[in-house]
């Protein structure tokens, strides 16, 4: 069960190791960040769980940003599990809190430049197809009336997803422009995606491929009961070894997007081409590790904190 956040007084832990804040959702304590934490611990780390909420800029300290058990000072890395839901004047703050702490050399997983650029679906695939990978044909509009220009030029069934969003949630498939939901539904914004299995598919997986440090961890099939695949979404897990082609994608969307760590998704189009679908900066790997034998927060800890170091030495 998650636990209640709350700092872990650096004196707690081992006294010689670097210290790390690692930043969780607002509220609650975290599958993953209890994972890593224990981890980074273990490889001699001092880590400090708290959210970007908690913290502030400050002008009257030294490094001009107070994050709660660091007295003032700035930890020597930070792993970002969450930013946490908010309004976009929070979301801003939080995100400034990043900027400014890699702008004072603090290595930090994933800094805001990648996660901004993974949470803005519209952004990612650009940046996907100016990296020469093959994606979704996909169009991006303001305004419902722009989407339905766009959908009766070309009119073939869709994917509509929000966004800023994760886990499947909020996505929809439609065959006609009339079925767009309303401006209110999508902050009026309307990212639109061909639909790539053929109309009367049955078997419904793509694949979640876990890279770190410009290699692959593990991956998945995710086998949905519904077109839908994401595991929040009821999907079912199952042990994966990536071919080269998926590998190769993989690596390279995380290295065009400029992440540290990433779950990358990948799908197939009717004809068998693989394609990059999404890109996540915070990825769950709870279904993922259940299916795999590596120890994912294990390994992300050792690669953050030889990042870390490195800096520091």
């Amino acid at each position: 069960m998650n636990q209640a956040v709350s700092a872990t007084d650096l004196s707690d832990a081992t006294p010689s190791g670097p210290r790390i804040a690692l930043f969780v959702e607002d509220g609650s304590g975290d599958w993953h960040a209890r994972r890593l934490k224990k981890a980074m611990e273990a490889r001699g780390a001092r880590v400090v769980t708290t959210t970007l909420s908690a913290c502030a800029f400050d002008t009257t300290s030294a490094s001009g940003v107070d994050i709660p058990g660091f007295d003032g000072l700035l930890p020597d890395g930070a792993f970002v599990r969450s930013v946490s839901t908010g309004t976009l004047e929070q979301i801003t703050f939080r995100l400034g809190i990043l900027h400014a702490l890699r702008e004072s050399g603090i290595r930090v997983w994933n800094d805001a430049r990648a996660i901004e650029r993974c949470v803005d679906k519209s952004t990612a695939t650009f940046i996907f197809q100016k990296a020469g990978l093959p994606t979704p044909p996909t169009r991006v509009v303001e305004t419902r009336a722009r989407a339905h220009a766009h959908l009766t030029a070309d009119p073939r069934p869709f994917v509509l997803k929000p966004l800023f969003g994760s886990q499947g949630n909020g996505v929809r498939r439609a065959h006609a422009p009339d079925e767009l939901p309303p401006p209110e539904d999508v902050g009026d914004v309307y990212y639109m995606q061909h639909y790539l299995r053929a109309p009367d598919a049955t078997l419904f997986e793509d694949w979640r491929v876990f890279v770190s440090q410009g290699r692959v961890l593990s991956a998945m099939v995710r086998r949905g009961k519904t077109w839908i695949t994401n595991v929040h979404q009821g999907a079912e897990p199952l042990a994966h070894d990536p071919c080269e082609d998926m590998s190769r994608l993989a690596l390279a969307a995380a290295s065009a997007i400029g992440a540290d760590y990433a779950g990358v998704d990948l799908i197939r189009d009717q004809d068998g081409q693989l394609m990059v679908l999404e890109i996540n900066s915070n990825p769950a790997w709870k279904g993922l590790q259940s299916v795999t034998a590596t120890d994912i927060a294990d390994t992300l800890a050792g690669d953050f904190l030889g990042a870390v170091t490195k800096v520091i030495a």
